[in-house]
């Protein structure tokens, strides 16, 4: 019987630097140091943590460590698959199971036969495969689509979410005895904010990895660009100090930072908080709305200022002004880019912009109208709608969902 291991510091600094994990936080530590000590026993572990936290690396310990290392390990985004097809991602399909079954195709659970799949978002699944998924954590059976005839598979399940599963299970969105199964252990990785000075080894890092990439001169932080950065909050994590750090490289290449360069590279009107940030302050969806809403009103600001501009315009192009002028009477959204890549608005850009929500609409209208918007210009691509809009890209996909946006 597998014996669960002493994990010393050592041990778990390796696991850190076989991973590319960044960071000396105790609660950090601690997670990692959890995740290679249940490794060896073959339990169902439950990864949970705020989007961009860094979850998609503790399967990959578990993994590592565990007496399947030489078998597969798969890893697949729950939410990114159509409700329609799910099944048949996980399960596999006979052919002609429906339209454009061509041929019979395994499924993840039977192609990792031995090994490991790691559910990413598993918060999303429909509640008919949550069923299907609870069958095979108690039986190690499963049924393909279009099949009758039960087939086995061996394998260990570690799924992952940002979603507060408890509830989601008070809600009837997920199954409580399929979050029994899966919580037999759980691991929390903590959000950025609250891992101090990890903040700033990990925009370091990030600063030389794109200077390498691209061979262009390294940015240095100064102390109060460093300060700045760990009092921001960082709703989006890892993934957003990242996506900052790199505009900065770009932009500032071969610049030290000062606080107020660095600031131009945060969220316009975005709040800092105290270093003393306590562990109830968990992500919501609420902060995230309320995140939004402030947005919108940035963007409604910017195009008042945008009119008054124009409005002093020279009147060289008498259509292009009238144009300008139509757009007047409501105030709408416009995109602006982050200081000091601002890019210039054209006049007959404002001509384009959607003016179909008064100002009097209701937060609801308000905020289903700026992802219309969003999804408009960026061509329907979520991703890209999701980090201009300042949510996770969950989010996004549980709006258009709401509003009826498919």
């Amino acid at each position: 019987m597998p014996q669960i291991a002493n994990i010393d510091e050592n041990a778990v600094l390796q696991a850190k630097q076989q991973l590319g994990i960044v960071g000396a936080a105790p609660a950090l530590t601690e997670a990692v140091a959890r995740a290679m000590r249940v490794a060896p026993i073959d339990l169902s572990v439950l990864i949970t943590g705020e989007s961009g936290s860094g979850k998609e690396f503790f399967p990959k310990i578990i993994h590592r460590y565990s007496a399947r290392k030489h078998a597969k390990y798969i890893a697949v985004n729950c939410g990114a698959i159509p409700e329609g097809t799910i099944d048949s991602e996980l399960f596999g399909h006979e052919k002609g199971a429906f339209t454009g079954a061509l041929a019979s195709r395994k499924g993840y659970f039977e192609e990792a036969d031995g090994g490991t799949i790691f559910l990413d978002e598993v918060a999303e699944l429909p509640l008919t495969t949550q069923a299907r998924l609870l069958r095979v954590l108690e039986s190690g059976e499963f049924i393909k689509v279009g099949s009758s005839q039960v087939q086995r598979t061996n394998i260990r399940v570690v799924a992952a979410t940002n979603v507060d599963m408890v509830r989601a299970v008070a809600e009837g969105r997920f199954r409580e005895d399929l979050y029994y199964r899966l919580s037999t252990v759980q691991i929390t990785i903590p959000p950025l904010r609250e891992r101090g000075s990890d903040i700033v080894l990990l925009a370091r890092k990030f600063a030389a990895d794109f200077a390498e990439r691209y061979r262009m001169p390294a940015i240095t932080l100064s102390d109060g660009a460093r300060a700045l950065l760990q009092r921001y909050r960082w709703p989006g994590n890892v993934r957003q100090l990242k996506n900052v750090v790199e505009q900065a490289a770009l932009f500032e290449a071969g610049s030290e930072l000062s606080a107020e360069a660095m600031s131009r590279y945060l969220p316009a009107g975005s709040a800092v908080m105290s270093p003393a940030v306590t562990a109830s302050d968990t992500h919501s969806y609420e902060r995230e709305r309320e995140m939004l809403l402030g947005m919108i009103m940035r963007l409604q600001a910017d195009l008042r200022d945008l009119r008054d501009r124009v409005d002093t315009t020279s009147p060289a192009d008498p259509p292009l002004r009238r144009r300008a002028a139509e757009a007047a009477p409501c105030d709408d959204f416009v995109e602006v880019a982050p200081e000091p890549a601002r890019l210039p608005v054209k006049v007959d850009e404002v001509a384009h912009i959607d003016l179909s929500v008064p100002p009097t609409a209701s937060l609801n209208d308000t905020e289903r109208h700026a992802i219309v918007n969003a999804l408009e210009r960026n061509l329907g691509r979520r991703k890209a709608a999701a980090a201009e809009l300042g949510i996770s890209e969950r989010t996004l996909y549980r709006k258009i969902k709401e509003y009826g946006l498919e």
